[in-house]
């Protein structure tokens, strides 16, 4: 007769999780997030508190991998704490959960602009529970396997005589990271240069409104989001519809935008490769692409079809990317002219572009 036994699962050690700090007035929001957190089998709460002061004095003595702020506190709020809590943690991860991040919400590009890593709507206290776990859950655990700041035996700039001289377009692809990084770059781009820049950054459709209002404060040009047929202007920044990829077409005697919807082949809408793809068709070796901060894959084809094309590409280096995915996978390619951080990248776009002819 069999013997029944009873399984016994070991907890993990506690020095294999990941430790997330709670940031969050409500003392329902922090025990009910709590709960979910410590019933993962990768993460663990390190600390609960209830305010920004309290959270910059937890980080002076603890290390954390992922703190949850949420904005709306009493004191100081979060976005105004963001930068502070950021530079305390160190190298951890900041994940806005607030129910002020709501689909378009400017607080949700205000934070990201400002260097968290991404944004969660949290709901009421009576819905902090199902989808909502499991959002948070998916939330962390991609920000974690994205964490990893190992520097690559590629992350030093190769020489800046490997690239062109002289651009027509710039051409930027980013996600998880890559709005912080994108404000960051273009601060180092004077008015006075008159490149044309697309942009393909990962974010709903609801958010980009707002976002190009932001990237045209930060960069001190206009900055519109795409329309189909739009033409390619010197000065102006145009951004991707979050439910539309851009692609350049030859028209007349310039470049115009057409907007598609087909499935790319990293499943990203908007994707960067056909922004990058037809970028390379139609201006070849006068063409620069940029990989910024992200997860996945998504612009490594693009980027190879500029580079094959005698283009430039230029990726952001690990230690700076939130995520070092989308920039990681060109770079280990062999696509990329050269690794560098955010400022150093529009420092390069100005000195490289020579004055018009």
């Amino acid at each position: 007769m069999p013997i029944n036994t009873l399984a016994i699962t070991a907890s993990p050690p506690t020095d294999t999780l990941a430790r997330i700090l709670i940031v969050d007035d409500s003392v329902v929001a922090r025990a009910v997030i709590g709960r979910m957190i410590d019933a993962s089998d990768r993460f663990m709460v390190a600390g609960a508190v209830s305010d920004a002061q309290a959270a910059l004095a937890f980080l002076r003595k603890n290390r954390v991998d992922i703190i949850l702020l949420d904005i709306e506190m009493p004191g100081v709020d979060g976005l105004t704490a963001l930068p502070d809590i950021i530079a305390a943690g160190q190298k951890a991860h900041v994940l806005i959960v607030s129910s002020s991040c709501a689909e378009g919400a400017a607080a949700s590009i205000q934070a990201l602009t400002l260097g968290a890593a991404d944004t969660l709507v949290k709901p009421g206290i009576g819905n902090l529970v199902g989808k909502f776990g499991d959002i948070l859950e998916e939330k962390l655990r991609r920000l974690l396997e994205g964490g990893d700041r190992v520097i690559p035996v590629r992350a030093a700039p190769l020489p800046p005589v490997a690239l062109a001289d002289d651009y027509d377009i710039v051409a930027i692809g980013a996600s998880t990271g890559g709005i912080h990084a994108l404000s960051l770059m273009l601060r180092a781009i004077p008015a006075s240069c008159q490149l044309p820049i697309l942009i393909t950054q990962h974010l709903p459709p609801s958010f980009m409104p707002y976002f190009a209002a932001q990237i045209a404060v930060l960069a001190s040009r206009p900055c519109v989001v795409a329309t189909d047929h739009m033409r390619i202007q010197p000065g102006r920044i145009i951004i991707a519809p979050g439910e539309a990829h851009l692609r350049c077409v030859s028209f007349g005697d310039g470049v115009a935008l057409r907007l598609s919807t087909e499935r790319s082949a990293s499943g990203c809408m908007p994707s960067v490769d056909p922004m990058f793809e037809t970028v390379a068709k139609i201006y070849g070796a006068r063409a620069l692409g940029i990989v910024l901060s992200g997860m996945g894959r998504d612009g490594a084809e693009g980027a190879r079809a500029i580079h094959t094309a005698g283009g430039s590409v230029i990726v952001q280096d690990q230690a700076s990317s939130v995520v070092w995915g989308m920039p990681g996978t060109v770079a280990n390619a062999g696509h990329a002219d050269a690794v560098l951080a955010p400022q150093e990248i529009g420092r390069l776009i100005t000195e490289q572009r020579r004055p018009p002819r």
